[in-house]
């Protein structure tokens, strides 16, 4: 068991200066550094962060989205507000940093950082220049540089595969919207896209007439390329589509209902997230549910043991998916 003892004898304070810190006195008067030895002591020799009643670090989100991506995208709001929600729980004050805040500046003033939208790599350079610890959700274009975390959706583009496959499916579509290279500003093919290609081609059953993807992950978009899809297939629609993200499965069934095509009697879908709109839509959606707390929590975890324990190499957390079953597809084995 850690005790302030301890921790005193460890920092080189005094246990009265220990206990005061850590129970939250605002009436102690110590420097920075002294404040940073004696937290760094206590969170290294494995003391209970819950029982620190002082702000452990201030840090920072960068959150590279605008407003209106934001807002399109139900995810990332999520991601963001449940990333406040766990610094709170960990005592650490946090900054949200968006591209109209001198970034580099604030960055100077924290600990580390977590960021969230899409980064070129000259960016996150210069954030490395100033701050040496961060952790970059979804797509990091420098792993060398900053730990990643990110949901596994190529080992879950795979599994929504292996599930038509196992319904007896050949004819397997795909909708979803492009990967936009923030060092290119190119549109390129987004990984579950990528990964859907190479696991129909070693079955030997894709058909590019049955791939639909381009622009942004929302539900106008998803909409649109579905109206695509119709136009172009006519009566040739695939059994089954896997939808890259409930965001755009919502404008996927919007078009679909308008042209009267039913799910999942005429076809089956399988979606990304779990957003809440996914049980409300109609008919319900079956999706991999991303578990936005584990993110947000693995997040944090990784920052603070960067801080406390700095180190010269990197990491990568991949999180499972798991699948919800609802009315758009049902398992072979769980079909009546």
């Amino acid at each position: 068991m850690v005790t302030i003892k301890k921790i005193s004898e460890h920092s080189g304070y005094s246990q009265a200066t220990v206990s005061r810190l850590l129970n939250g006195d605002d009436s102690l008067s110590i420097t920075p550094e002294t404040r940073k030895k004696i937290i760094h002591t206590a969170l290294a020799l494995g003391y209970d962060r819950s029982k620190i009643k002082t702000t452990l670090e201030k840090i920072a989100v960068v959150f590279w989205l605008t407003e209106q991506e934001e807002l399109q995208d139900v995810y990332f709001r999520q991601l963001r507000i449940t990333l406040e929600k766990y610094a709170k729980i960990n005592n650490l004050e946090i900054q949200l940093i968006t591209h109209e805040d001198q970034v580099l500046e604030i960055l100077k003033q924290v600990s580390g950082f977590i960021g969230i939208g899409s980064f070129d790599k000259e960016e996150l350079r210069r954030f490395k220049s100033v701050c040496s610890a961060g952790v970059i959700l979804e797509i990091n274009p420098e792993p060398e540089l900053f730990d990643t975390v990110k949901p596994d959706t190529d080992r879950i583009t795979k599994k929504a595969l292996d599930l038509f496959l196992e319904k007896g499916y050949t004819d397997i579509g795909f909708i979803g919207g492009a990967f936009l290279n923030p060092n290119t500003h190119q549109e390129e093919q987004d990984s579950r896209e990528i990964i859907f290609r190479q696991k129909m081609s070693t079955k030997d059953l894709l058909n590019d007439n049955y791939i639909f993807s381009a622009g942004k992950f929302t539900v106008g978009q998803g909409y649109q390329l579905t109206i695509d899809m119709i136009n172009t297939l006519k009566e040739e629609l695939p059994e089954a589509i896997f939808v890259a993200s409930d965001t755009i499965a919502v404008g996927v069934l919007q078009a679909l209902n308008e042209h009267s095509i039913t799910v999942p009697d005429r076809l089956e879908l399988i979606s990304v997230n779990d957003n809440d709109i996914a049980k409300f839509v109609s008919p319900p959606l079956t999706t991999f549910r991303i578990d936005v707390e584990e993110i947000a929590k693995t997040s944090i975890d990784m920052l603070v043991d960067q801080i406390v324990h700095p180190r010269s190499i990197t990491k990568t957390v991949l999180l499972g998916l798991e699948l919800v079953v609802r009315k758009s597809f049902v398992p072979e084995n769980k079909a009546d």
